[in-house]
């Protein structure tokens, strides 16, 4: 069948963990360093998820969600001189907006229909082309693309994610509370590990990562090295 052609065709790396674990940081360096692709997946729960608020859909009507993830109008933009990926929905720059935590925890609630999971499926595998791919997520091991090539569970202290989160958005000029921003990842953790269907778990044989305590370099060798014992590089 196509979706396994297409998890097949290409190697996949995959990093999994809860928000604010450094997975995007290190999957766009993995990427870099690579040369492959880059799947934020939890963009796509994000943009579904602003599709609902931009068009009036309630979080909890999965069969209108479910069109809305089915027919998302996205395309993904590098801007060469920040290095940093835009994303446009529907015509508009939604860059930003998607990065807010009121995005992120109706996200984290889109994602729990199987309706829109199953909408979104064939759209993660479809990024798995050559010469391959970096895939980000919470399911990306799991469910996305159980044969990976090499699995990555990326964890840390929810105190110190909590932290780093805050400081990131601080550094964008934004409004941010520590004490707010502690509060929902605990409840997003909770949520993503309880759910029914693919909850927040290690892959079977994943590397897992505590990065706590551990910079963002020591971090990406230690992946690169699991990669290069793999053969992908």
């Amino acid at each position: 069948m196509s979706q396994v052609n297409s998890e097949v065709s290409s190697p996949v790396i995959t990093v999994d963990g809860p928000s604010g674990s450094g997975k995007g940081t290190i999957c766009k360096l993995l990427a870099a360093k690579l040369g492959w692709n880059l799947l934020d997946s939890g963009a796509l729960y994000r943009l579904t998820a602003l599709a609902a608020k931009h068009h009036g859909v309630a979080v909890d009507d999965e069969d209108a969600l479910q069109v809305l993830a089915a027919h998302l109008d996205v395309q993904f933009v590098i801007n060469e001189v920040e290095e940093e990926l835009q994303v446009i929905l529907e015509g508009e720059l939604v860059t930003q907006e998607l990065r807010l935590e009121e995005t992120g925890e109706l996200a984290s609630i889109v994602a729990t229909k199987p309706g829109v999971r199953t909408a979104l499926l064939n759209r993660q595998r479809e990024f798995a082309q050559l010469p391959g791919l970096i895939a980000d997520g919470r399911d990306m091991g799991t469910v996305v693309f159980p044969q990976a090539d090499l699995k990555v569970y990326l964890d840390a202290s929810v105190e110190e994610r909590a932290n780093r989160r805050y400081k990131q958005l601080i550094n964008k000029g934004l409004d941010a509370s520590l004490e707010v921003i502690l509060a929902e990842l605990i409840k997003r953790d909770e949520r993503d590990m309880q759910r029914a269907v693919a909850p927040l778990k290690p892959a079977e044989h994943a590397l897992v990562l505590d990065s706590t305590s551990l910079t963002i370099d020591q971090v990406l060798e230690l992946v690169l090295e699991a990669a290069r014992h793999k053969g992908l590089r």
